[in-house]
This record gives structure tokens, C-alpha cells and sequence, in this order.
């Protein structure tokens, strides 16, 4: 199973990846930068978001809203930032491929003439308000970031939010957004996949058309972490306006692509998806502690982090919940699954797969793919080697998944109703999410 494709190096360091799909008159335009929060640093944090925002309010030769060219001739488009980088996507009729190249390239290579306090003020209002509807006002909202704490050292670029910490957004200057666009904005830190109702020679001669005299950036260095070493548990504390009291555990995990990556994938589909799922079944069907429950490995490309979510039913302690989540694992590390969940995640997992190949667009779609695993992995053909790793598991590779999140120490978050720190788990300090 594979997406056929063409790449081609253009001599700014762009790369340019052709996918032909005939099916239908439409074209994809999808580009990606290698940038996201883990290329920020403390006191800085907040940018690859921000730029999420400012990219669509106008740059040099067209200084407008990036949306009504676009949408005016039959296009849909959208974009998103995570820690580890940042997409932009457009899909347009055949005939608006011209317009659609134009913008992005006039975007990533003549934004910051463009870019102006006025707009800068005016996103950054917007970003704060985001924070505030996502993270302060929504229930259970700052979860992830009290875990975020906990795991990594204020050092570490998985430390903060990617939409940012407060102060940071609020005192950044014109100057430093300007300096991160330059430093990671340009061609030899993206990636161009152009996928649909195109012929190849044509793509590429576009994309050198539009694309090849945007100078080449300066040279990105990876980022190298610091090392992270969670040595006991730690029991935190949030009071927030809940109803139910929640429990957040939270673990170190494989990274990205890395060796234990799919089975940790393969484990949490075991764990929480579908009634018949260990967590579900046990936790919300027959003992009925739990409202609902759901297991997540977020592999990121520095670090993964596996977790286990439940909200506690009514009357039932976080200490209960606890050890029916605590039972599950260790039965899945005694015995690993059987046969016939194996093969239920397998099935799952290869017609998660099969689903990305449905459409050429948009998030998760062909072009989305080929950039995600050239940026990723240098390999825009990548798509069957990743799958492969799935149908390769093993029942004991899983049952030794569950083995290390047994043994590992862990972060486990109490989240309980405004005045009701008594429902926490026992031990639990105050958390720090900022």
C-alpha cells in the first residue's frame, strides 16, 4: 500500500512532492514548515501559533485577508500548528492552482514586509482569547498542561503549550515574531506536495515558477532536548468548575516512528476504543466507576506520551478509579492480549490507514501524508514502512508496552469540583499550570 509520487529538490532547498489523482478536476496545494512550540524557547513561547494566524492576514503583494481570493473561486483552505510543525493547505478547482501557489509563495516569501504592529496587536488579542476559551474557561482545560509540567523540565521544548504561555504572547515585540519567521519560515525548512487533477511536469514547473526565487534560509538545527527523567510518581492537584472529579495518568513513552511507538498505538485502542475495549468494559460497563475512559499514545518527533483518562461516576472515589485502571494494566502486562484483539487493533489501525487515503486534501489527507513523512523521516513514501510497523506487532511486543507503563513512574492529575480537594488521590500537591 502505497502513494505514488514524484519529488523534486528545488535549488532554494524547497521540496516539492507531485501526486497525479485524475479522479476529479481538483488539486491540492498542502505545505508544510518544520517549525512548531519545540523550536521556541522560554520567554518566547507562543510564535509557531501566532504565525498560524498572522499567515493569513495578507503579505507583501497582497496585503488582505488571505481567505476570499481563494473561497471566492471554489476553494476550501485551513492550516494548524502542533509542537512539532506547522501545515497550511488549500483545495482548489483545477483552474485555481495558479492562485492558490501564488498565495502560499507570496506568503512564505514576502510576509514580514507585510507584517505590521496593527496586526500583530490584533492576533495577538485573538490567540489570548483562544487560550481563554480552550484552556482557563473550558472544564477540565488545563489538564494537559499541569502534565506537561510534570514530565519535562522548564527547559524542554514539550514543556509549554504550542498556543503559548500568557506573558510570553503579551510581550512579544514586532522584532522577535519577524526574527522567528526569518529564522524558519523559508523554503529549506519546508515542504511543497501539489496532489490531484495535475499533470507532474506541469506541478513542478509551477512550483519552480512561483516558488524558486524565494531565497534559501538559514540552516535549521535540530533541536536536541534535555534529558528527562521521571524518577518517582507524582500525585498533582487541580480544583476546577467540574462536576464530576476526573483522573489524568500520565507516562514517558517511545517517541515518534520510535521502537515501541505502534505497540503503545496498538495498546491504548486495546485499552479504551469500543465497548468492548479492557478500560471500557471493566471500568464503565461492569463496575460502573467510571462515566468513560480513553487511552492516547502521543508520539511527538522528540518524545512520546502515553495516557489514560477517566472520569470517576458518581459517588466513586479517584483512589477507586485508580486501582481498576492500575488492574487493567497489570492484566495486560501479565497475559497480553488475545488473538482475536490483536487482530481487532490491527484491523483498526490499517483502516485508520486506508481512510487517510480517501481524499487528497486537507488534514490527514494524501498530500498531508507525503509532507508529514518527508519532514518526519526524509520520505515522502514512507506510507507503507510506517504501516508495516503496525501489521509487524506482536501480541508480546504489546504485552510489554503495558509492562513498561507498569513499572515506569508516572504523573497522575486529580482534577476535582472548586472546593472539594478531599476527592483527590491521597498525597496530591498543588499542580502548576500557567
Amino acid at each position: 500500500m502505497q502513494i505514488v509520487f514524484e519529488k523534486r529538490t528545488l535549488a532554494n532547498g524547497l521540496d516539492v512532492i507531485v501526486h497525479e489523482d485524475r479522479d476529479l478536476p481538483i488539486v491540492a496545494v498542502n505545505v508544510w514548515y518544520h517549525v512548531g512550540s519545540k523550536n521556541e524557547r522560554p520567554g518566547l513561547t507562543g510564535f509557531a501559533h501566532l504565525f498560524e494566524h498572522l499567515m493569513f492576514e495578507g503579505s507583501a503583494h497582497h496585503d488582505h485577508g488571505y481567505f476570499p481570493p481563494l473561497q471566492e473561486a471554489g476553494a476550501s483552505l485551513n492550516g494548524s500548528t502542533n509542537a512539532d510543525r506547522t501545515n497550511y493547505w488549500e483545495v482548489v478547482p483545477v483552474g485555481a492552482l495558479d492562485r492558490a501557489l501564488w498565495m502560499e509563495s507570496d506568503r512564505m516569501g514576502w510576509l514580514l514586509p507585510a507584517l505590521t504592529q496593527e496586526k500583530l496587536d490584533n492576533q495577538r488579542d485573538v490567540v489570548l482569547n483562544e487560550r481563554r476559551q480552550n484552556y482557563e474557561n473550558r472544564p477540565y482545560g488545563l489538564a494537559q498542561i499541569a502534565i506537561a509540567h510534570a514530565l519535562y523540565p522548564p527547559t524542554h521544548s514539550y514543556y509549554w503549550p504550542t498556543i503559548g504561555d500568557v506573558a510570553d504572547i503579551r510581550a512579544a515585540t514586532l522584532d522577535d515574531v519577524s526574527a522567528f519567521f526569518a529564522r524558519y519560515y523559508h523554503p529549506a525548512n519546508a515542504s511543497l506536495t501539489i496532489a490531484g487533477d495535475v499533470e507532474a511536469t506541469r506541478a513542478f514547473e509551477l512550483a519552480e515558477q512561483y516558488f524558486g526565487a524565494i531565497p534559501a534560509g538559514p540552516l535549521v538545527d535540530p533541536v536536541v532536548p534535555p534529558p528527562v527523567d521521571l524518577v518517582a510518581d507524582s500525585r498533582l492537584v487541580l480544583e476546577d468548575r467540574v462536576e464530576f472529579p476526573r483522573l489524568y495518568l500520565a507516562w514517558h513513552s517511545p517517541a515518534l516512528f520510535a521502537d515501541g511507538d505502534a505497540e503503545c498505538d496498538l495498546l491504548a485502542d486495546l485499552l479504551s476504543n469500543g465497548k468492548t475495549s479492557r478500560l471500557f468494559r471493566s471500568l464503565v460497563h461492569e463496575r460502573r466507576i467510571a462515566l468513560d475512559v480513553a487511552a492516547y499514545q502521543s508520539s511527538r518527533e522528540l518524545a512520546g506520551m502515553f495516557q489514560v483518562i477517566a472520569t470517576a461516576a458518581a459517588g466513586v472515589s479517584l483512589e477507586a478509579l485508580r486501582a481498576g485502571i492500575d488492574d487493567g494494566l497489570r492484566a495486560m502486562a501479565a497475559s497480553g492480549p488475545t488473538i482475536a484483539e490483536m487482530t481487532r487493533a490491527r484491523a483498526q489501525a490499517e483502516s485508520g490507514f486506508v481512510q487517510r487515503l480517501q481524499t487528497i486534501g486537507g488534514f490527514s489527507g494524501k498530500s498531508d501524508q507525503l509532507n508529514a513523512y518527508n519532514i518526519f523521516l526524509d520520505d515522502p513514501g514512507a506510507f507503507g514502512r510506517d504501516l508495516a510497523r503496525y501489521r509487524a506487532a506482536t501480541a508480546d511486543g504489546v504485552r510489554r508496552a503495558a509492562g513498561s507503563l507498569v513499572e515506569a513512574p508516572r504523573v497522575a492529575l486529580s482534577i476535582v469540583p472548586r472546593g472539594r480537594r478531599d476527592l483527590a488521590l491521597q498525597g496530591a500537591v498543588e499542580a502548576v499550570a500557567s
